[in-house]
């Protein structure tokens, strides 16, 4: 299994149209990729404009799919100028 761990921080303005943009990427990418297995969207309520994403994918061409579908290349298009900053971490063994 391979895995990506990303923090956004959103411009506060921004933050109810990137979330829903980014949970529309979600549930495509857990219904229509056979490779997705796991799509987490994480807030804490202390820093509201923070916001955790966990994927999990069969391997790193699964996700790499990923990067070319619509609905991703839609997520980028929608969200460009909401994200202060973005942290990216990959994990190329993962356990379930």
């Amino acid at each position: 299994m391979f895995a990506l761990a990303v923090t956004f921080d959103i411009v506060p303005a921004d933050l109810d149209a990137f979330k829903a943009a980014m949970l529309i990427n979600a549930k495509a990418s857990l219904s229509t990729e056979s490779g997705c297995r796991q799509f987490d969207v994480c807030m804490d309520p202390e820093r509201p404009t923070e916001i955790f994403l966990y994927e999990i994918y069969d391997d790193e061409a699964a996700f790499d799919a990923h990067t070319k579908t619509t609905h991703y290349a839609t997520l980028q298009s929608t969200t460009e100028g909401m994200v202060k900053d973005k942290n990216v971490r990959f994990f190329k063994e993962v356990h379930q």
